[in-house]
């Protein structure tokens, strides 16, 4: 009875660990809890016109600071978009800054009933805010676009059609100096990788100066309908060779500033099945930083090493930006580490053998629900020596408890000539009082794990098993597999 009630301990302790977690997703940071009049009063897009607030605030060395400004208010154009279809994209890009300001997903729904309906990872109003940003900023006053300068683009709609793979989105910005930029983006067929470049040419007089940035803007999360019970990190992460994935919570960017300088890393937001990122050129060092803005907003971007262009010469300063869902065999491909927003937390050793496992049995019997059943039974199956070294220890327990029963009632309140006489006992009939807990606690980390691997697989969103179950990421609507 000893050893079941411990047992029961630790399945009791690990359901208050997921409750604190979802008590920390409601209570635990700060939300964004809008009326339906605030709702109504914010519909319009967020245009951050303060380019103190808005543009990175860097600098060059100790007593050179680099700047940027708008045009002034009466001689700005009127902000427009453009906007790209691809075969995994439906874009808007704003012509003001080339801010990409709304993403669709073509091969993601919003739930199985409305599959026309697609997902949207960016959005460019509140609540959920979330935009990608790219600039460059200048050392001489309004000679280098920010996201805050507005753009020309030659046509207003792109298509990516069929029999093409890769297409092309051009804006352009000019200063009457002679400094020209080209800010391109490129996107290829079956890719969620956005390349992003700005190619500057100086045919002004003098020496142009300045650096690149990139940035991602995010609202804190406003998800009222999200169940309390399945709590995924949401907030901002980077990673560095040194120090690898760390993540950021939007209350930490409140109070602590982020900046270091990471060679071969990447910045990204992240929410449960989807990440957005923003990766450099290999080999490059950029200086990672943070910012929290009214609204409130909180930003997570980085900023290029200097560039000088004399008269007459040009350069390309060139990144990528993922955006996606959390596909980790493609999420490797792209950067080091960056399959590590599938956030496994600290069990991430176990997790993503098992997730492969999960993979390679789905590649088989093509669907996640007989994936998920044979995986369960291996692991049973890998275990199996050790669950039944558990029973028949529990057994010998129970066979024990009337002899053990006996001690107590010869020696009653005499702790230490009790346990004595009952470790005497053990040591006869060669039996181990831990034997039936230790194998099961052996096990209850290969558990949580497969619980994160189901919870965080993007595979599963929407996947479905079998009869009336179309979406294995939500909960049985008629509770037949929880009574089973």
């Amino acid at each position: 009875m000893d050893n079941i009630r411990l047992v029961l301990f630790f399945a009791l302790a690990f359901v208050l660990l997921l409750l604190y977690q979802a008590w920390m997703q409601d209570y635990g940071t700060v939300s964004t809890k809008l009326s339906k009049d605030s709702d109504e009063a914010t519909a319009e897009p967020v245009k951050s016109m303060d380019p103190s607030e808005s543009v990175p605030s860097v600098t060059i060395d100790a007593d050179e600071t680099l700047e940027a400004t708008l045009p002034a208010a009466d001689t700005a154009p009127a902000e427009g978009f453009v906007t790209v279809v691809t075969d995994l994209f439906r874009l808007e890009i704003s012509t003001q800054g080339g801010t990409i300001q709304n993403l669709l997903l073509n091969q993601y729904s919003v739930s199985p009933e409305l599959p026309e309906q697609k997902f949207q990872l960016l959005k460019n109003d509140l609540p959920n805010l979330y935009i990608a940003q790219s600039g460059l900023i200048g050392v001489t006053k309004d000679i280098a676009p920010t996201h805050e300068a507005f753009y020309k683009s030659a046509s207003t709609e792109y298509l990516l059609t069929e029999g093409t793979n890769e297409l092309n989105v051009e804006l352009s910005w000019s200063h009457e100096s002679g400094v020209r930029v080209i800010k391109r983006y490129s996107f290829k067929r079956g890719s969620y990788l956005i390349g992003v470049s700005h190619e500057v040419y100086n045919e002004s007089k003098e020496n142009w100066i300045a650096r690149s940035y990139v940035q991602l803007q995010r609202s804190e999360p406003y998800y009222p309908d999200q169940s309390a019970f399945l709590y995924t990190f949401t907030g901002a992460a980077y990673y560095s060779p040194e120090e690898k994935y760390e993540k950021v919570a939007f209350e930490d960017m409140a109070s602590t500033k982020l900046s270091r300088d990471v060679t071969d890393g990447w910045i990204a937001m992240l929410q449960h099945y989807f990440v957005s990122a923003w990766i450099p050129t290999r080999g490059e060092v950029g200086t990672f930083y943070t910012n929290y803005l009214s609204g409130p907003r909180s930003v997570i971007g980085m900023y290029s090493p200097t560039v000088t262009l004399s008269p007459g010469t040009n350069h390309i300063y060139s990144s990528q930006l993922f955006a996606g869902p959390k596909l980790q065999q493609e999420l490797s491909k792209v950067a080091d580490g960056l399959e590590l927003t599938v956030d496994y937390g600290w069990l991430t050793i176990l997790a993503q053998p098992i997730f492969w496992l999960l993979d390679k049995l789905h590649s088989l019997v093509k669907n996640w629900g007989v994936a998920i059943i044979l995986l369960t039974i291996l692991i049973k199956i890998l275990f199996y020596k050790l669950s039944e070294t558990s029973y028949k220890s529990m057994a010998n327990m129970r066979r024990m408890t009337p002899r053990l029963q006996a001690l107590k009632d010869r020696y009653g309140d005499d702790k230490e000539r009790l346990n004595q006489a009952m470790m005497e006992l053990y040591k006869k009939e060669k039996i181990n009082p831990l034997g039936g807990c230790l194998p099961i606690l052996l096990q209850i980390p290969v558990f949580i794990a497969l619980y994160w691997v189901l919870l965080e697989s993007v595979e599963l969103r929407h996947a479905p098993f079998a009869l009336w179950i179309n979406n294995l990421s939500s909960p049985d609507p008629y509770f037949v597999l929880p009574l089973i």
